[in-house]
């Protein structure tokens, strides 16, 4: 039996503008270490991932080589590809910089949470179901609101899910759909399952996460990741 190859791409590239600082959030300590080193940490160590690409500025790669990888020995990036204008070319720049592999998951180098049981519970459902996300339900009511801020709907609570990363999907399914993405210039997109769902007209499948898997975007973020 062929062993299976998966790929992690893990988002560093973002500047951080919303959280005020003079270098990008992903740098940030958390207990004296770098926000990003968490997620990385738990890619190295897992046995479903074969190598992990990192997408980062160009300017902030060898900080990152000299500061996170070589002192903590995360041995698994095989490449540092810089990002793009937005979130999607960052995506595509890493989904083209990996080897030929089965599945491929993507994540925000800012939510350090991520753990090695969500990363399975992500394996068994991509293994089925092609694609899925992670996510948890909303604990709050949500309001659709119009362009004046006119509460237009209320979507029935149980509907609703936050999302979070990691997404994952059969490599060919989301190297595909991007492409198709690209040609056809397609608006908005914010997440990977848009992408799929979009181009692909493929379901995506909502896998639990955890309310501690965190997006670092602004000081507070910061703070209840001193916590967890």
């Amino acid at each position: 039996m062929r062993h299976e190859k998966n790929a992690a791409i893990v988002l560093a590239a973002g500047k951080g503008t919303r959280m005020g600082s003079d270098i990008p959030k992903q740098f940030l300590d958390i207990q004296d270490k770098p926000v990003l080193f968490y997620s990385l940490k738990v890619f190295q160590d897992s046995p479903l991932i074969s190598e992990i690409i990192l997408v980062i500025g160009k300017e902030w790669q060898e900080y990152c080589r000299e500061k996170i990888l070589k002192p903590y020995g995360i041995s698994k990036v095989v490449k540092m590809v810089e990002g793009g204008q937005e979130r999607y070319d960052s995506v595509y720049a890493g989904l083209s910089a990996c080897g030929q592999c089965d599945y491929v998951f993507i994540h925000d180098g800012a939510r350090p949470f991520v753990t090695e049981e969500i990363l399975e519970r992500c394996m068994d459902s991509v293994r089925e179901n092609k694609a899925c996300v992670v996510g948890m339900p909303s604990k709050d009511t949500i309001k659709i609101a119009d362009d004046e801020k006119n509460i237009v709907s209320t979507p029935v609570r149980s509907s609703v899910w936050i999302i979070q990363t990691p997404q994952v999907f059969s490599y060919d399914l989301i190297r595909t759909a991007y492409e198709e993405m690209l040609i056809r210039g397609m608006d908005g997109i914010t997440d990977d399952a848009m992408v799929v769902e979009a181009a692909k007209q493929c379901k995506v499948k909502l896998i639990e996460g955890s309310y501690e898997n965190i997006k670092i975007t602004t000081p507070e973020d910061i703070k209840i990741a001193q916590i967890f």
